[in-house]
């Protein structure tokens, strides 16, 4: 089993803050906000798996 870095548990905890920010948005009636915001969840993994590939070379 791979160790899991500091720098992956700070990607993973700023996509999980952006969807729970994401979906408090919404519930609270500001559906621009929150789908702009919800779109940053995926592009913040994608950095992630980016960050993991350079540092494998």
């Amino acid at each position: 089993m791979k160790k899991i870095d500091i720098v992956d548990i700070l990607i993973l905890l700023a996509a999980f803050v952006s969807l729970i920010y994401s979906e408090m948005s919404w519930f609270k009636g500001e559906r621009e906000s929150a789908l702009f915001v919800g779109l940053w969840v995926p592009s913040i993994i994608g950095f992630g798996i980016y960050l993991k590939l350079m540092k494998r070379n």
